[in-house]
């Protein structure tokens, strides 16, 4: 990945201005296929990088959090002992918060906390992701072709384009055979081709395409489709 500097500096940048060559697998043996890289362009804008994933990472909070204001405990609202003679503090009721199990003061609430970003700019994010990913060589192409569902052809797959980490692997459209073969797989998260956004090429190792996913991807980056 472009963004991990420890590792990325360990590798050979493979430019993606134009045509790069990558791992490819069909029928169960390895080959090469070849990418165009030029409409992902060389720079990898990490700043944008990081204002998606936070963004997508916030879209997934629940905000489901809640704490009791002093309203809402349920103490007696007697007042625990007079107000003068005693020697102690001044006391209104056993909801204080300054008493244990009281309210609490400005306590988290239930929220939303998902925001939005500019297709625009959520576009970019996913051409600077792939060019990080096309640049350090974490990208294969797959040939499908699973008559059913098997999870062990799915794994020797990946295993032989060397995803020894997580993978995301990108399908062209919803196949119920594709997508129950790597489901199972850990660290494995399949998508279509329409879903795929940065924060999931980021999250995993190493982006795996099947069939014809690379190209609806550039379409979508291009504009062509939504």
């Amino acid at each position: 990945m472009a963004t991990r500097g420890s590792k990325a500096g360990t590798k050979a940048k493979a430019s993606t201005a134009g045509a790069t060559t990558v791992k490819s697998w069909s029928a169960g043996k390895v080959g090469s296929a070849t990418l165009d890289g030029a409409p992902l362009g060389d720079k990898v804008k990490v700043r944008l990088l990081r204002e998606a994933v936070r963004m997508y990472e916030a879209n997934k909070r629940l905000g489901t959090h809640s704490t009791k204001t002093r309203g809402e405990v349920n103490f007696s609202e007697r007042k625990p002992y007079k107000q003068k003679g005693t020697g102690n503090a001044r006391r209104g009721d056993f909801n204080s918060p300054l008493l244990r199990k009281g309210g609490v003061i400005f306590g988290p609430r239930p929220r939303d906390y998902s925001y939005g970003m500019p297709r625009k700019a959520l576009r970019e994010a996913l051409r600077s992701a792939l060019a990080g990913k096309l640049r350090d060589g974490e990208v294969g192409t797959l040939k499908a072709s699973f008559e059913k569902p098997s999870t062990k052809t799915a794994a020797s797959a990946l295993a032989a384009l060397g995803c020894d980490g997580t993978a995301c692997v990108v399908l062209p459209k919803h196949d119920l055979t594709q997508w129950k073969s790597f489901r199972n797989l850990r660290g494995c998260t399949v998508t279509r081709a329409t879903d795929l956004n940065a924060h999931d090429v980021l999250a995993h190792r190493h982006v795996v395409f099947v069939d014809d996913a690379w190209d609806l991807v550039l379409q979508r980056l291009a504009g062509a489709t939504s």
